[in-house]
């Protein structure tokens, strides 16, 4: 891992930087070779974390990106920090290290470096990523996540991944899951924005020993229902526009410099060059405390990525944090 890249560190000794790339395309079938070159270009610009999940369906690109570098000489497999997600439909009980066994053959990879339960809501098995019944609705299933997350510590004893975590869990779940482990979570990976900012549930993580990785850090999800609700972007919040005025920058490197100031992971991602360096820059200057509190005040809890049935026992985000 580059020395000079600023990082978090988890308790065995790992580096996870700061800056990632996120990997989730615009469609869950993406073009093959779009991945690859986004992925390359990212590493040739000196991005050493790459954030993928098994229903991206860009493991695969990313493996071959990897393997392009590394027989280029750009870098070796320990200089940089792969995390891939369990999916919902993966959760039950056998299925989990299978899955991740896959996961691992499409990257080209001996081990991930981090191993995440997507999100504690699980659906039934099925080879499409999300089963419906003939309503459309989502075929749930009741499977407990700390049956789960014993198949993830398996995956640590196999050596498939140096770690394990989670994403979308909230405070209860996460300490739920501290109380019933024999491996503890080093990471909680939820969406953190300046419109959603997750203050509290930071806080309980940091406060827990568990790092948190901010993924949509852009507010730029779900751009159907943002418009339909009318809610702000970064682009035209003035508090934002007005601090990246000052400093030279774009809203774009305001909004990750200000998750990233609170150490916390940001997984931004983009297919443009130009932008893939714009968003790596945010490593290479700081705001202020006031420019910080300024920009929470943004906050106004808008949750972009949300999970369709509420109904569900696990649905996480019915809770404060």
């Amino acid at each position: 891992m580059p020395t000079d890249q600023p990082s978090v560190t988890f308790p065995n000794g790992a580096k996870f930087p700061l800056m990632g790339l996120g990997t989730l395309m615009p469609t869950l079938q993406p073009d093959e070779k779009s991945v690859v070159d986004m992925v390359e270009t990212a590493l040739d610009i000196g991005y050493r974390s790459i954030d993928t999940a098994q229903v991206y369906n860009t493991e695969t690109g990313i493996g071959k990106a990897i393997e392009n570098k590394i027989k280029s000489g750009l870098i070796k497999r320990s200089d940089i920090f792969v995390t891939t997600k369990v999916w919902r439909t993966n959760v039950h009980r056998g299925m989990v290290v299978p899955s991740v066994e896959k996961s691992l053959k499409r990257l080209g990879l001996d081990y991930v470096d981090l191993l995440l339960i997507h999100w504690p809501t699980a659906l039934q098995p099925s080879d499409v990523s999300f089963p419906r019944d003939g309503q459309r609705k989502l075929l749930v299933s009741d499977v407990d996540y700390l049956d789960t997350w014993k198949e993830m510590e398996d995956c640590v004893d196999k050596g498939l991944t140096k770690a394990i975590g989670v994403s979308n869990f909230n405070s209860k779940q996460i300490q739920r899951l501290l109380d019933n482990s024999r491996i503890k979570p080093v990471n909680n990976q939820i969406e953190i924005h300046p419109f959603l900012t997750n203050r509290k549930l930071i806080d309980f993580c940091h406060g827990k020993g568990i790092s948190v990785s901010a993924y949509a850090p852009l507010a730029g999800f779900a751009q159907d229902k943002r418009e339909q609700m009318g809610w702000p972007t970064i682009y035209t919040d003035e508090t934002i526009g007005k601090i990246a005025k000052k400093h030279k920058k774009t809203p774009a490197q305001v909004a990750l410099r200000f998750i990233i100031q609170q150490n916390v992971v940001v997984l931004p991602k983009s297919s443009s060059p130009e932008r893939l360096r714009e968003n790596f820059e945010a490593l290479r200057f700081e705001l202020t405390k006031e420019e910080m509190a300024e920009i929470e005040k943004c906050n106004r809890n808008i949750r972009l990525c949300d999970d369709e049935n509420p109904e569900h026992r696990n649905y996480p985000f019915k809770e404060e944090f």
